[in-house]
């Protein structure tokens, strides 16, 4: 019994590293892609995110299997990027929110972006979700 029991402590112990290991790679920011709210393309496609939030990690790694160009925003480091995510998302902080041509989607699916992304409003812009204000 000695001999299961330790193949056990062994493999949750490996699990909790790799899984410890995992949460630290998948929140790291995005060479390239990290930007203050100031220094953000609002035009363009912003992801605010962050860190701990399985939401945000698999919409980030997602996204990087996409030709979609977007930019992100860790809303814990930048106070003016979770003010703005609480002026869209009914005074939460609800994350992942990402803006595409100034109009905010709160906690998007990939397949709600990329269709937000790739198809025009009526007016020839971005379609709105939920205006920005």
């Amino acid at each position: 019994m000695s001999a299961v029991s330790d193949v056990l402590s062994i493999a949750a112990i490996c699990f909790l590293v790799a899984y410890g290991l995992w949460m630290v790679i998948a929140n790291l920011p995005r060479r390239g892609y990290s930007r203050s709210f100031q220094e953000a393309d609002h035009a363009g496609v912003v992801l605010y995110w962050r860190p701990g939030c399985r939401y945000c990690m698999r919409l980030r790694l997602r996204l990087r299997f996409t030709e979609v160009r977007y930019q992100e925003i860790n809303i814990w480091r930048d106070r003016e990027a979770a003010a703005f995510v609480r002026s869209v998302a009914d005074g939460n902080e609800t994350v992942p929110t990402v803006t595409v041509g100034g109009k905010a989607l709160i906690n998007p699916s990939l397949p709600q972006l990329i269709a937000t992304v790739g198809s025009p409003g009526e007016d020839g812009g971005t379609p709105s979700s939920r205006p920005v204000n």
